[in-house]
């Protein structure tokens, strides 16, 4: 199934953790997962919180509100969003570091698993490359793949080549940064 992929992840969070209270961690962690449900849905279904991370899946031949034409673009305008709303591109800077990885493609979507444990999720390569190139974001970058790229109106980011963990060829992506104005 055609499938939109979306990886926010926040960067030095296990070393904030590691000082932090746990009360603390907590709250951040519930404004950050705030700021992705307010700037995702409806279009997109957050699949998973996973500690400090958020995947989103965007389903048009299943939701029905957006196209598989417009998935890349509103997937683009998610990301720089998602930034936005945890403080990049503001005076006051972000309350967290993120970098965010995007990627399109076919997947399996649906449920997986046995018994006790069974979960609906997307499985697959664009799965993967999204992932892989969120961990390639810098704090407050979009990292995200051609097949995106190609799909979003006007001039996107620096190309750039890279060595994905795990995957044979170099994938041609492009970074994207939004910062802090302070």
């Amino acid at each position: 199934m055609y499938t939109g992929v979306l990886f926010a992840d926040l960067r030095g969070f296990t070393s904030r953790a590691e000082v932090t209270d746990s009360l603390t961690v907590a709250a951040l962690l519930r404004r950050f997962y705030g700021c992705a449900e307010r700037v995702l849905f409806p279009e997109a279904i957050i699949d998973k919180v996973v500690g400090d991370e958020v995947m989103a899946l965007y389903l048009p031949d299943v939701q029905r509100r957006i196209t598989r034409e417009q998935v890349p673009g509103l997937m683009y305008h998610h990301a720089t969003e998602l930034l936005r709303a945890v403080g990049y591109d503001s005076p006051s800077g972000p309350f967290v570091e993120m970098g965010i990885g995007l990627d399109v493609g076919e997947a399996f979507v649906g449920n997986i698993g046995e018994r006790a444990v069974y979960d609906f999720t997307a499985v697959g390569d664009v799965v993967n490359t999204a992932s892989r190139l969120q961990g390639e974001a810098r704090s407050g970058e979009i990292v995200l793949s051609e097949r995106v790229a190609v799909g979003v109106p006007g001039p996107i980011g620096a190309p750039v080549e890279l060595e994905l963990r795990g995957k044979r060829n170099i994938e041609r992506a492009y970074r994207v940064g939004l910062r802090s104005r302070s």
